[in-house]
């Protein structure tokens, strides 16, 4: 911890520290409120949203910008979407084809969508049609990371000086309300169609209550992280080799797709130095992505420079005020008569509310929720992070470039 120039600057080891007590006030708060337990809001988005209101009133109290080192989160990602592809298995991908299709192919229907909704807004404020597409896909369904990498290049060609301020703080404002948005559309579909899991499935993300009970021993844990490590390692190759063809791919991407090949390719059978078999939808490989995602999401939310956007406000509003409109509409009318309207679909509403307007983790943080409190939907952890950690950036770095070309 350094105090440099009005800066408290937080290193790696600090940070996660209060990521996690941003976990732990975010639980306290869920429990003391039942509306936040009734419309599923994760309790990172809970304690994560308090946190960064309460750094924010610090800075206009005191001037002092609070700083984090966010090193350690991206490693949490990587373990996070490891695990997933861990859970991943041949049988449910290829049960996914059908649905991971049909939702892809509305995941792009509405990034274009979502994209004329922005310039539409952005016109009506006498903006340049640049602007909106910054609250448009380059932001929302593009998350920050997206908006950094687009930003520069907006401003410099469309002469608007502070395009990256206005990317990320359409990132910022979109990850807030993606965050709140799902569990609500959940609760609805499936209070409202008497919805229910097929089956009882175990869960990909924590420990539901009624198996609170089950015990997991340390060298469960161990064996799980093992078999984590081996992914990564894999993953961190095949993203080097994928980087050597002029292909630039996420780290966690890789590492998704090489714990499904691993997953796959290894016999129940074989002998491990370990004794156990793969820990495929194992419980520690479930509270191994809990405690990942929990925490990074919580580190996210917790880090965002709330008063960076005041200025930005009035214009950043109106434009997600529509998208938000819009992507509810899309995810009830769309998405959730597509997907089937089964308790599957439901979930997967709750992820798309999380891909509209924020983040493959948002969205994976959703239907965390939305699982432990209702059931677990194994199809839908598989073909929402496809389509949104994959296809998404894919489809972004074209329809970018057309819609600035021409609109």
């Amino acid at each position: 911890m350094v105090f440099n120039d009005g800066v408290l600057y937080f290193n790696s080891f600090f940070a996660v520290t209060i990521g996690i007590l941003v976990l732990f006030v975010g639980r306290r708060l869920n429990a003391a409120f039942k509306p936040l337990q009734e419309f599923s809001i994760p309790e990172p988005v809970t304690g994560g949203i308090l946190f960064s209101l309460l750094i924010a009133l610090v800075y206009v109290t005191t001037s002092i910008e609070i700083e984090f080192n966010l090193a350690a989160r991206d490693v949490l990602l990587v373990y996070f979407f490891t695990t997933i592809g861990i859970n991943a298995s041949l049988k449910d991908l290829l049960k996914g084809g059908k649905p991971l299709i049909v939702l892809l192919a509305i995941t792009i229907g509405y990034m274009i969508l979502q994209n004329f909704t922005g310039i539409s807004v952005a016109k009506l404020f006498g903006l340049d049609s640049a602007v909106g597409l910054l609250g448009g896909s380059v932001s929302l369904i593009g998350g920050h990371g997206t908006a950094i990498a687009w930003a520069p290049r907006i401003g410099e060609e469309f002469g608007i000086p502070n395009a990256m301020e206005i990317g990320i703080a359409s990132a910022t404002f979109g990850l807030i309300l993606a965050s709140l948005m799902g569990g609500p559309i959940a609760k609805f579909l499936i209070t409202r169609y008497q919805l229910k899991p097929n089956e009882d499935e175990q869960l990909d993300i924590g420990i539901s209550n009624k198996e609170g009970n089950e015990k997991i021993t340390g060298f469960d844990f161990l064996d799980a992280v093992f078999a984590i490590h081996i992914c990564a390692i894999v993953g961190f190759i095949l993203n080097e080799a994928i980087s050597e063809l002029g292909l630039q791919l996420p780290l966690f991407v890789t590492c998704l797709f090489a714990g499904i090949v691993i997953t796959n390719l290894i016999p129940k059978s074989l002998p491990r130095i370990s004794g156990t078999q793969w820990p495929s939808r194992k419980p520690a490989i479930a509270l191994i992505a809990d405690i990942s995602l929990g925490t990074f999401l919580a580190m996210s939310l917790m880090s965002m420079q709330l008063w960076t956007l005041v200025d930005l406000a009035g214009p950043i509003f109106a434009i997600l005020s529509a998208q938000f409109i819009v992507a509810v509409l899309v995810n009830l009318f769309i998405v959730f008569p597509a997907m089937g309207k089964t308790y599957d679909a439901a979930v997967v509403c709750s992820g798309f509310g999380g891909i509209s307007l924020g983040s493959t983790p948002t969205a994976m943080a959703n239907m965390s929720a939305v699982s432990q409190r209702y059931g677990n939907s194994h199809q839908a952890f598989i073909i929402v992070p496809l389509v949104c950690a994959f296809f998404i950036d894919l489809a972004n770095a074209l329809i970018i470039p057309y819609f600035l070309a021409n609109f």
